[in-house]
Order: C-alpha cells, then structure tokens, then sequence
C-alpha cells in the first residue's frame, strides 16, 4: 500500500506538478522503492534470521527475568511498608494507653 502511493506520488511529482519534468526520474525512484520492498519482503518472510525462535525465546526469558525482579522487589516494598503500617499501629496503640490510663477507682 504505501508502495502504490509513494509511486503515485513521485509521478504526480515528476509529471503534474513537473518537478524536473525534462527526465522521466521517477522510473528509476519507483524502481528503487521495489527493490527496497523487496528486500524487507525478503527479510522478513523468508530468511527471518534476525528474528528467528532463538531470538524469540531469549528476549521472552530476559522480560520474566525482568518482571520477576520486578515482582520481588515489589513484595519486599510491601513487606516493608507492612511492617511499619504494624509498628505505627502499636506505637498508637500504646500511646492511647499512656494518655487515657484504666480506670481501676470504684465509685462508693
């Protein structure tokens, strides 16, 4: 698709809006782009070498690599935060205990 209209494109160039209009470059643009295109057609339907199963398979291992340590880190932060989430709680706990201590008077 953006071959047809990257060849549109240079004729409308050339031969409407004549740009250098004297020499027919579009034909050998054109030509370029079909060689391009087919080489990345080539490249990646057939030999697929750069990004063949192997590749596949090592850059799916460093991303669960990755996000495992994400993971862990991440239940460590919680673990943390739990901890002092427990600490201020006692700390509370023991300071109302300070201020407002039980009443043992009985009223006679």
């Amino acid at each position: 698709m953006i071959f047809l209209v990257g060849s549109v494109f240079l004729i409308v160039l050339n031969k409407i809006l004549k740009v250098e209009e004297q020499y027919d470059w579009f034909v050998w643009a054109i030509t370029l782009l079909l060689f391009i295109w087919i080489m990345h057609f080539v490249n990646v339907f057939i030999t697929n070498k750069f990004m063949g199963k192997e590749w596949e398979r090592k850059q799916t291992e460093k991303l669960v690599l990755k996000q495992e340590l994400k993971i862990a880190k991440l239940e460590k932060e919680i673990a943390h935060e739990a901890k002092l989430k427990a600490e201020s709680e006692q700390y509370a706990t023991e300071l109302k205990k300070k201020e407002n201590p039980p009443s043992n008077l009985t009223n006679e």
